[in-house]
């Protein structure tokens, strides 16, 4: 094991045991050098990759600091490995978010508003009547990021969004099959607003799963190129790889 990885698990264990507590101070540099047995180099490249992970975040003239460690902010941190999947590794992907969606969306139809429906209706009017790709791609995800919000938990909701915005890079649309693969992603987008709207969770999890298997077999016969430039919800910010300070508690 390398001095790194030795200070990566070392500081882990003091974050996953509690002894390190959200938002907690680190101590003093030079007294977890002793305790690790590793010098600041090592540990402080540990803390950037606590820091990538999002784990920990160093505050500049302050120190660093414990995350508040949400669920939710942890598992959006996952893209940083999503994104680094070629796309047979993205379509092995596709039947943990089939799952996933089903679920969300049988939630979803159990706990609905009127408003919510309204606002599902308004983004569903908005990509079918779209024509550009780049457009329709962001109105979809809005439209299925509206569902995960009424239907599941930010957890939920923030894996949902790595498999998303890494599935978008992606763009089917804009391939010369693109407008029937359009049309047909139109169909079931109306088949899942009324099960939705019928709230028949059943026959949500279901449409669901049909969407996104659809998806799924496109992508695998069509195997598009990357598109460089689409959005990627979360991207790792500048904050999370700040150097460390040079005292980290």
């Amino acid at each position: 094991m390398s001095a790194v990885d030795k200070a990566f698990h070392g500081l882990r264990r003091m974050i996953s045991s509690g002894r390190l507590g959200a938002g907690q101070r680190f101590p003093p540099e030079g007294d977890l050098c002793e305790e690790l047995g590793v010098s600041r180099s090592s540990l402080r490249e540990a803390v950037r990759m606590l820091a990538a992970l999002g784990a920990v975040e160093a505050r500049h003239g302050s120190g660093t600091f414990v995350s508040q460690l949400r669920p939710e902010d942890l598992l959006g941190r996952l893209s940083l490995t999503v994104e680094l999947l070629p796309l047979d590794g993205l379509l092995e992907l596709f039947e943990i978010r089939r799952v996933l969606e089903s679920h969300v969306m049988a939630q979803a139809a159990a706990r609905i508003t009127p408003q919510e429906l309204k606002t599902l209706h308004g983004l569903l009017d908005t990509i079918e009547a779209s024509v550009d790709p780049a457009e329709f791609a962001d109105y979809d995800h809005r439209f299925h990021a509206e569902i995960a919000r009424i239907g599941g938990s930010p957890s939920m909701q923030a894996l949902l969004t790595v498999f998303r915005s890494r599935s978008r890079h992606y763009r089917v649309f804009a391939l010369p099959e693109g407008p029937d693969f359009k049309r047909a992603g139109d169909e079931d987008h109306r088949a899942i607003i009324t099960a939705l709207a019928n709230r028949d969770p059943a026959a949500a999890a279901s449409a669901a799963a049909a969407h996104i298997a659809r998806s799924e077999r496109w992508l695998s016969a069509t195997r598009p190129p990357v598109t460089e430039d689409a959005v990627t919800e979360d991207a790792v910010t500048e904050d999370a790889v700040d150097e460390p300070a040079n005292e980290l508690g």
